[in-house]
């Protein structure tokens, strides 16, 4: 198959993806390359880096695509607001032409579509009949495996984003069809099989390279996807999030000792945590989004805190999120890592006006430096690049995941080894110590709402905060307020539409398949 055939079928689907029309003659003017697909996936090293191609998306190639995942997560919050922009993330008020959730949207279903032609040229018969040895077949299928979870970790995010996404398969790109659109609950359902299939087919838990996913990724992604599976298909399936967090739990991994060493520059180091990773490099992978973006944009944080050469004064919380600790600094609870200053004047604690970056304490939990307070040391010429990785799933969110589905309900699951593994966070959180007492609460303290607040603040600007509020029926209801949500600076209810976001106009226009969400 000549490269003019295999960009013509990726470009028919990033074409329509994207929001652009096209025509045949179109394509077929598509400029001749002597690189064909035959050349590429010759070798073992072919598939390995189109494996990584699929992988960079996140972290690199397209830069924006986790920045603008998490600003919808986080900006739409308590635990974020904006200074730039017309802050409609902020107030929960954007239109259908909403710039961050289209380049979600479509760049979510670029990186589908490039996972869609992988798994096309990894079948099976193909790999066998370009003469790979029996060994490096087999090294294939598990690089198919890893891009399947790629490709189910992007549908769960446009699944829990925007409910009904364009949805297309290996198949649909093989045929050459037009996608169509998924319901919420059948997404849910795929994503649910897609994962429980490979799973088998996976590198053992902590057995892979860094940065590559294994058992342990799937089973957290299934573990996620069960906790939250009332939201995508108004079922509860907690006996499953116990069942999946449980196998993550007993994979054999461990807390880190100190909380503030999560994100830093030399957090590589953190694997007895960390179970699937964005990985960042100054050198290596050179983007403005991703961690570059959570260090820099703390307000006001100097350069000797964040590691970098400034701050941009993007990002501060609402005056809810230093109400959920015992002091405002860091002296009782270590998660407590708020900048109260900037320069010579002190910053308010409320924020009274949007666009003022003085308004709200920053946050300073990402730092590019190593664990020892020494410098990163630089190797590009924008001088001012992140080393920080990106957990995306990390031990800690396993116990939340497990005590909260044990205190809804959920079966298989047993209250005090919750409590077990709640206290643990805690005991890191105060002492540097996992097993240390001095941040125990007792049975009768461990409730649901507990285990809202324990999560933002252990799970603070780490992409969770919308989806956990939706969870929790908090984040368009007037059950909980905070600072502008609604455009008010107290507060107020917004309309339900905004639990999702819109199908771009763009994708609408040009694919007559696809539906509205309700209210846009």
């Amino acid at each position: 198959m000549k490269t003019t055939n295999y960009l013509k079928r990726i470009l028919l689907i990033v074409l329509i993806f994207s929001g652009f029309s096209s025509c045949t003659e179109d394509l077929d003017r598509f400029p001749t390359n002597a690189l064909t697909n035959e050349k590429q996936f010759s070798t073992v090293d072919g598939y390995r880096q189109a494996m990584v191609s699929a992988y960079i998306q996140f972290a690199g190639a397209n830069n924006f695509f986790y920045r603008d995942f998490f600003e919808l997560q986080e900006v739409t919050t308590d635990e974020i607001v904006n200074t730039w922009g017309d802050h409609q993330e902020t107030t929960l008020s954007w239109s259908s032409e909403h710039d961050q959730s289209t380049g979600v949207y479509q760049s979510g279903l670029y990186l589908i579509t490039l996972c869609n032609n992988f798994i096309i040229e990894s079948e099976a018969s193909l790999v066998a009949s370009r003469g790979l040895s029996s060994a490096e077949q087999d090294e294939v299928e598990i690089f198919k495996s890893e891009v399947r979870f790629i490709r189910a970790y992007a549908y769960w995010m446009l699944m829990d984003l925007f409910g009904n996404p364009t949805f297309a398969t290996e198949e649909t790109l093989k045929n050459g069809e037009v996608p169509g659109q998924i319901l919420s609950a059948d997404l849910f359902n795929y994503i649910e099989s897609e994962l429980k299939e490979i799973a088998p087919k996976m590198i053992d838990a902590r057995a892979n390279e860094y940065g590559r996913a294994d058992k342990a990724a799937v089973w957290s992604l299934l573990a996620r996807l069960y906790l939250n599976a009332e939201t995508y298909t108004a079922t509860q399936k907690y006996t499953e999030a116990i069942e999946y967090s449980k196998k993550v739990i007993d994979a054999g991994y461990s807390l880190e000792q100190n909380h503030q060493w999560l994100m830093l520059g030399d957090n590589y180091q953190n694997t007895n945590e960390f179970i699937y990773t964005f990985n960042y490099d100054n050198e290596k992978v050179r983007t403005w989004g991703g961690t570059n973006t959570y260090s820099l944009g703390a307000a006001g944080v100097p350069a000797s805190i964040n590691g970098m050469s400034s701050s941009w004064n993007l990002y501060r919380v609402t005056q809810q999120i230093p109400a959920l600790f015992p002091s405002n600094d860091p002296s009782i609870d270590k998660r407590a890592v708020f900048w109260t200053e900037n320069n010579e004047s002190s910053r308010t604690l409320e924020v009274e006006s949007l666009p003022n970056s003085l308004n709200g304490y920053s946050i300073t939990k990402y730092r590019n430096v190593n664990r020892d307070g020494s410098s990163i040391n630089q190797e590009n010429t924008f001088n001012n690049l992140s080393d920080i990785d990106f957990p995306v799933f990390r031990l800690a969110e396993m116990y939340l995941i497990y005590a909260e589905a044990v205190l809804r309900g959920g079966s298989g699951g047993d209250t005090n080894l919750a409590l077990n593994y709640i206290n643990q966070i805690r005991g890191r959180a105060y002492d540097n110590n996992p097993n240390s007492t001095a941040g125990n609460i007792t049975t009768s303290e461990l409730d649901l709402d507990f285990i809202l607040d324990e999560r933002a603040r252990e799970l603070m600007w780490e992409g969770f905060r919308r989806t956990d509020l939706i969870r929790y029926k908090r984040f368009t209801t007037s059950d909980y307020l905070w600072a502008w949500k609604g455009g008010v600076k107290n507060g107020a209810a917004v309309d339900v539409k905004f639990r999702l976001f819109p199908i771009p106009v763009t994708d609408l226009l040009a694919n007559p398949k696809l539906k509205q969400n309700d209210g846009y």
